[in-house]
């Protein structure tokens, strides 16, 4: 009867987590909707102004003038990994997928002899990347405590970002997030930050005149950290939908297991009970026999 109490109680102790893996999954569901509005919403502004700036780079081009922020520095030695993550488990591969895109490349540069350094965002990719890169981390943004992260968070590290560049810290930055494709899949992304990348598939300027007022490269001078604020708020918006349908996948499959794990031990409950009443049934009439 022991053996049946446990079971009992493993089975009552696993529904209580169903309970637990179902809850989590319609929360996730609810955030998911709105996290999906708003990364979707800010594709086309981010896609924009990515077009805007690439238009205005390759009518500067190599120009002695043109911002540090798109000639760069003149050199590659030193690459800064912008790594978000969440502060929250429970959502699958999520935060293992953009921490593993983070570590393929800083090894790739390692191993073309570039030095590497990370500045991290959220708490879940810092144990890994501390253990593999220790001493590499050189800022942590602090996410703990803020509801729902945004663009006055995006603002703060792109700030940041660049007054490290203009310090000389690095030469090369990059940016690590999760694209959302579906509840069901989302793509660990590296973007280059700065310098901006040359600008690819520009239309061919037409014969017409243009003049620019101010100039391009005033223009650009202006535009060049409001897109790197801005493509560092879109990547916030993707991981927060990608954060969500996957923590959704996860705990549909969570409750879904739970429910197989139930039926099967049901089955070896009713099994064993039935084993118990025979085992008692046969020692009833064995002992009537001897009487």
């Amino acid at each position: 009867m022991a053996n049946l109490k446990e079971l009992k109680g493993r089975i009552n102790s696993v529904k209580s987590t169903q309970k637990i893996t179902k809850a989590k999954k319609m929360v996730a569901a609810a955030k998911l909707r709105k996290a999906q509005a708003a990364a979707e919403a800010a594709r086309p502004y981010a896609t924009r102004l990515e077009g805007v700036v690439a238009s205005l780079a390759s009518k500067v081009g190599g120009s002695d003038s043109a911002p540090k922020l798109l000639a760069g520095t003149g050199k590659s030695d030193t690459h800064l990994l912008v790594v978000l993550n969440s502060d929250r488990g429970l959502a699958g591969a999520f935060n293992s997928n953009i921490v593993k895109a983070a570590r393929d490349k800083a090894l790739e540069l390692q191993a073309q002899g570039k030095k590497v350094l990370f500045y991290l965002i959220g708490r879940k990719g810092r144990p890994v990347i501390g253990r593999l890169f220790a001493g590499q981390i050189t800022e942590l943004y602090e996410t703990t405590g803020i509801r729902d992260i945004g663009f006055d968070q995006a603002h703060e590290v792109s700030a940041k970002v660049m007054e490290m560049y203009e310090a000389g810290v690095f030469d090369v930055a990059h940016l690590f997030y999760s694209k959302f494709r579906s509840a069901l899949l989302q793509e660990a992304t590296c973007q280059q930050l700065i310098p901006v990348p040359a600008p690819v598939d520009v239309p061919a300027a037409s014969d017409a005149a243009v003049e620019y007022e101010p100039d391009e490269e005033a223009i650009l001078a202006d535009l060049l950290p409001r897109n790197i604020t801005i493509q560092i708020f879109k990547g916030i918006l993707e991981n927060a939908a990608s954060e969500q349908g996957a923590s959704m996948t996860a705990m549909d499959n969570a409750t879904r297991n739970a429910g197989d794990l139930i039926n099967k031990l049901t089955i070896i409950y009713n099994r064993t009970r039935q084993a118990a009443i025979t085992t008692e049934l046969i020692e009833i009439i064995a002992g009537a026999e001897a009487l």
